[in-house]
């Protein structure tokens, strides 16, 4: 195979990179390329930690993970100290959800972000200057006893019932009522696959 791929590498010309390139052959800065080279890169050992060192001490602290997930961006933090991994792609998320969370995470570190490519028309807004206050605004809603006679209706003299009201148009009674677990903590001794529900006695009772 590396006999084969050294004659189509061969026919190939190859320019010097316009941005310097760390080599996983040698870990580090790639020195021009040749047939050769590459039929060593297929077979030889990948320097993956060394040009992770090499990037470092040339003053790189951000890496940019172009493929398909973040295993290499995890190796990278355990191959030096102080450094920033963000992956672009991720298996479990749709491609620009996640290009556009690492360009938001790029950013939060001081990256350059050209926000006009990628969001036309866009623009920025001002946050608040302050730190929020975390201020609970929510309602202290009074626990609901179950008894609902406080509207006016009648004492249904029932254990599981509210309260009773005779209907308008005929001789029939409404009865009303409230079932909690608050109201009534038994119901939860009846429980059917981790759901409560009621047990038939309790129908029975009712009716």
């Amino acid at each position: 195979m590396l006999e084969e791929f050294g004659e189509v590498v061969g026919r190939l010309v190859f320019n010097e990179p316009r941005i310097p390139v760390v080599s996983n052959l040698t870990g580090r800065l790639a020195e021009p390329y040749t047939p050769e080279y590459w039929v060593r890169h297929v077979r030889e050992a990948v320097r993956f930690a060394d040009g992770v060192r090499t990037l470092h001490e040339l003053g790189v602290g951000t890496f940019v993970e172009i493929g398909p997930g973040g295993v290499l961006s995890a190796l990278a933090q355990g191959c030096v100290d102080d450094i920033v991994t963000v992956p672009t792609l991720r298996a479990d998320r749709p491609e620009p959800y996640a290009i556009t969370a690492a360009l938001g995470s790029l950013h939060t570190y001081g990256v350059p972000i050209d926000w006009q490519a990628l969001l036309p028309g866009a623009r920025r807004i001002d946050l608040p200057t302050y730190a929020f206050q975390r201020e609970r605004f929510w309602l202290d809603v009074p626990r609901v006893s179950g008894d609902v006679r406080a509207a006016g209706l009648g004492a249904a003299d029932h254990p599981l019932l509210g309260a009773a009201i005779v209907t308008a148009d005929s001789d029939g009674v409404l009865l009303t009522g409230l079932l909690s677990l608050e109201t009534h903590p038994w119901l939860a001794d009846h429980a059917v696959h981790g759901s409560v529900l009621l047990p038939g006695t309790a129908f029975v009772e009712l009716a």
